[in-house]
């Protein structure tokens, strides 16, 4: 199965965050959007310019990729949301695969 992984972060750090991450293995790709983020954080409305990393993994990557976006990341609780997928062609699945693969 491939898994979307939803994490927002600040613009400046996004684009190292997603060459960190495909690097090590943890994702075979990253798209990156701007978006503008409204949310309460602590007792505060924010309103924030913000990158949408759209990242594309495994599930057997999953647990590894959530921590290590938790190391790399800046926020105290960065956004880690994951999203199943259907209908994803072979060969997709097999690059995804080929790219996240565990070492060793």
């Amino acid at each position: 199965m491939i898994a979307l992984v939803l994490v927002t972060a600040p613009a400046a750090e996004a684009a190292g965050l997603a060459s960190v991450l495909v690097e090590e293995g943890l994702i075979a790709c990253a798209n990156l959007s701007p978006v503008r983020s409204i949310y309460r954080w602590k007792g505060e409305l924010c309103d924030a310019a913000e990158t949408l990393l759209v990242m594309k993994t495994t599930a057997e990557r999953l647990d590894a990729l959530e921590s290590r976006v938790g190391e790399l990341h800046s926020y105290d609780v960065p956004e880690f949301v994951v999203v199943a997928t259907s209908g994803v062609t072979e060969d997709y699945l097999q690059w995804v695969r080929g790219e996240t693969a565990s070492p060793g």
